[in-house]
């Protein structure tokens, strides 16, 4: 989910870490491309340098001159969106590629990364068709909305083995069904945050609602399991509105906006989700199982990197060597944390001491600065 949940206790750390994973790269770029679009994100102002610039791939560059971490979108008039960078810190510099078509859109920055943000109206102009694409291309999109919808499809009677021990108040049942019940959605996490209003239904935590939002979703059921050790009178309504937003998302997944650039960018957010809520211990904060939500994640993102290597690997050869060592390492050093047969069955995160969790942070971070350049290689 959107990594926008910090305590005040966390909020330090993760500001550092979130730095060195979104921020350190982009930092010692002076400038972007004279074409890019020019996004100057503060505590209380969005900044564009131009509003109206051709279809095609474009890329915005991204400095955060606030005192907040922020994140910046372009989303479609109804909110879906078309491409995101979070967890850009105070002071560092991002660079985002994306593939877009003509057509009216709003550039959004959301300093503290909540609410609607500060918006800025943009135009695309140009014909309909947003760039051309090698076959390599095409067939990577058309694999990866494949993988997307079988995620999907796989979730859903994973999902039902959780609700149905929800429902019938089996605690144990519930908690044995809970990780894996999460692990389709975590690998396809920003497919399912494009909608705009899936995510917080579904993935929400208590100190991510918005004013006035009821909180609903897998948390709160994690929180009756492990905290309060009982489900509350609304404990079935709750699972049964879990089933009934999950089979939303299988339902819309299919008609995701799916462009190679989008898949890049989506590969280094899953990395960024996995900085901001599971090294942190965030994410998990109850059940603490931080680390099948993070190998999900991680599993998400080299699936979308292996789907795009065929162009990569032309367009920058030495970005892909870099790229398959980086995964290699943080997979190896994720296996030592397995705790049984099953392939995700993994040691309770409350067991990883700090030395062992920066050493995962550091593995993150070091796979995450290649990645950002993933989109860019992409499309050169």
């Amino acid at each position: 989910m959107r990594p926008v949940r910090l305590s005040v206790v966390t909020a330090t750390a993760a500001v550092a870490a979130l730095t060195a994973v979104t921020g350190c790269a982009e930092k010692s770029d002076a400038k972007a491309g004279d074409g890019a679009v020019q996004v100057t994100a503060a505590d209380d102002s969005c900044e564009v340098s131009k509003k109206e610039f051709p279809a095609g791939h474009v890329e915005l560059a991204v400095e955060n001159k606030g005192t907040k971490i922020t994140e910046v979108y372009l989303l479609f008039p109804d909110d879906r969106i078309v491409t995101e960078r979070e967890n850009i810190g105070p002071g560092t510099k991002a660079k985002i590629t994306a593939e877009v078509k003509a057509g009216s859109y709003e550039i959004a920055c959301k300093p503290g990364m909540k609410g609607d943000g500060i918006r800025q109206k943009v135009t695309v102009t140009g014909g309909t068709a947003a760039a051309k694409r090698s076959p390599e291309m095409d067939a990577a999109v058309a694999a990866y909305r494949k993988y997307v919808q079988t995620q999907a499809d796989e979730t859903l009677p994973k999902v039902k083995v959780f609700t149905d021990a929800v429902r019938a108040g089996d605690l144990e049942a519930a908690k044995k069904a809970y990780a894996p019940s999460r692990i389709g959605w975590e690998r396809t996490e920003p497919v399912a945050e494009s909608f705009g209003d899936i995510d917080p239904k579904v993935d929400v935590r208590a100190d991510g609602l918005e004013t006035g939002q009821k909180w609903t979703g897998w948390h709160r059921l994690e929180k009756e399991l492990w905290q309060d050790k009982k489900l509350g009178p609304d404990a079935k309504a709750l699972a049964n509105a879990l089933d009934k937003d999950l089979a939303d998302w299988q339902q819309r997944v299919g008609k995701a906006e799916i462009t190679p650039t989008s898949m890049a960018n989506g590969a280094k957010e899953l990395l960024d989700e996995v900085a901001a809520g599971k090294v942190t211990g965030e994410e998990e904060r109850y059940s603490h199982t931080d680390l099948v939500d993070f190998k999900g994640n991680v599993e998400g993102a080299q699936h979308s990197y292996e789907l795009l290597k065929p162009v990569a690997s032309k367009n920058d050869p030495a970005l892909v060597t870099e790229l398959d060592k980086r995964f290699a390492a943080l997979n190896k050093l994720l296996d030592t944390y397995r705790d049984g047969p099953d392939s995700y069955e993994f040691t309770s995160y409350e067991k990883v001491g700090k030395a062992e969790r920066k050493e995962l942070s550091d593995g993150v971070n070091a796979l995450a600065e290649p990645l950002s350049k993933l989109a860019a290689a992409v499309v050169k």
